[in-house]
């Protein structure tokens, strides 16, 4: 399978993860709304809205990873000299990715300090598998990235044009 194939595939499974949470909140605050608008509030609403959305904001930043949707400045890059972008290219990707790995690591290493902890409002739910998104997420992110590194370092070499998912081109 090629690697344009993988990193087909693996947008449409984070398609559908972003698209089942944007659903699961959607269809959970109206639940929420319209109990308390009868005046029986449920008491796990405002915790599970929060998480629901914290794991769509994690998830989300994976497959804007994919799509090369974060913040970028492509402009700085292309400015550069064609000797200098692929070591600045490289050493971005090696900081972002760098930093993504700690966060995952860090949100890895906390799930163990919150195994005997549970929701309030849920307590057979635990908290640690409400946290685990961090290292999950962290690690698809990481792979997203992994995925676009080759077309990134031919852009860099000049070998072929940026992607046009690029935010910052599809804005100017």
């Amino acid at each position: 399978m090629s690697l344009d194939r993988v990193r087909h595939v693996y947008g449409i499974v984070l398609d559908a993860i972003v698209v089942v949470l944007m659903a699961a909140i959607a269809i959970e605050v109206t639940i929420g709304v319209v109990y308390r608008a009868i005046g029986q509030s449920l008491s796990w609403y405002d915790e599970v809205a929060v998480i629901l959305l914290a794991w769509l904001t994690f998830y989300g930043s994976a497959l804007a990873a994919l799509k090369r949707a974060h913040i970028g400045f492509p402009g700085i890059v292309n400015s550069l000299a064609p000797r200098a972008r692929l070591p600045v290219v490289i050493l971005g990707k090696l900081i972002v990715i760098g930093f993504i790995a700690l966060v995952g690591w860090i949100g890895y290493s906390v799930l163990d300090v919150l195994a005997t902890d549970y929701l309030i409002s849920l307590p057979k739910v635990s908290v640690a598998w409400t946290q685990s998104v961090i290292p999950i997420s962290c690690a698809m992110f990481i792979l997203a990235e992994l995925l676009n590194l080759p077309s990134t370092l031919r852009a860099a070499r000049g070998l072929e044009s940026a992607a046009a998912s690029d935010l910052a081109e599809r804005l100017h």
